[in-house]
């Protein structure tokens, strides 16, 4: 009987698979590509032996791998920094406002980021006469807008880094990206006692596409904030989320990578799992001549 380099076992020794295990893996072939692996994963989930919960993060992973830096970070416009070449008392009411735990200290200029301060070592400033606040800053990270997500991840934890600049190819600040980020797409997002439900995250202008200005989108935005922030309107009647109203349009659950046209928008599904649409990229595309007149 032939023997084959899979069926070896741990010692080295020839695995003999019985005919039962032959017969099975002629009817049942193991997936050859990924996409024949979320079948399986998917075909699993129906016939319940792996929750949906389960599925998500396992989807998660694999979309990790097709994002970059640039499809989730903090765009530069919504980075909340402090200025050390101000007095503290300038920028101390954006760190208690704000509540993060980390901040990129700039000096003067956004593209001039300097270091990353933790908030905790400013409690040195009320325990300490001489505080220098350069002191305590700890280096910034640089990274490449094209950098994946799990490479970034990977570095991140070997380097026991939590937060990333995101720089542009001129080198300029394109926006910021922390280890929270990278995680949320896998397990969803993470919530903490500092979160807030806050609208003005759920539309973010990002740099602006071959076809006009682009905005990433949370599923979650209601059709009115939408309508109100990208100036078009789309129907409010049928569903009260943007994320519903996609689903409505496609007459399905929308899946990662679907790229489709509502009025004068292109949609792109960045993230989603096998329950719900997460993340969307909106695009205006150029109306016709006609229209316009």
């Amino acid at each position: 009987m032939p023997e084959y380099p899979s069926d070896v076992r741990n010692d080295g020794k020839p695995h003999h698979r019985s005919l039962f295990e032959r017969l099975t893996a002629l009817i049942s072939p193991e997936p050859e590509n990924r996409d024949e692996l979320l079948e399986v994963l998917h075909d699993a989930h129906q016939r319940n032996l792996i929750d949906a919960d389960a599925l998500s993060m396992i989807e998660g992973v694999f979309q990790v791998s097709d994002l970059s830096a640039r499809d989730i970070m903090v765009p530069r416009s919504q980075m909340d920094v402090i200025d050390i070449s101000k007095p503290i008392d300038d920028w101390m009411p954006i760190v208690l406002a704000t509540a993060h735990s980390r901040f990129p200290a700039i000096e003067g200029d956004r593209d001039k980021v300097v270091g990353i301060l933790l908030a905790k070592d400013l409690l040195r400033y009320y325990a300490e006469e001489s505080f220098d606040v350069r002191d305590m800053l700890r280096p910034a990270i640089y990274i490449p807008e094209s950098k994946r997500l799990n490479i970034l991840l990977r570095d991140f934890r070997a380097n026991h880094n939590h937060m990333a600049i995101v720089v542009d190819e001129y080198s300029g600040v394109a926006g910021l990206i922390t280890i929270e980020d990278v995680l949320e797409q896998i397990v969803g997002d993470i919530e903490d006692e500092y979160d807030f439900d806050e609208e003005e995250d759920n539309v973010l202008s990002i740099k602006e596409g071959q076809l006009g200005p682009r905005w990433r989108v949370k599923a979650l935005t209601e059709v009115e904030q939408f309508n109100e922030e990208i100036g078009v309107n789309l129907p409010e009647d049928d569903a009260d989320t943007i994320g519903g109203l996609v689903a409505n349009h496609l007459g399905r659950m929308p899946h990662k990578g679907d790229v489709f046209d509502i009025d004068n928008l292109r949609f792109e599904v960045l993230r989603a799992d096998a329950r719900q649409i997460h993340v969307l990229l909106v695009e205006k595309l150029p109306q016709a001549e006609d229209e316009q007149d």
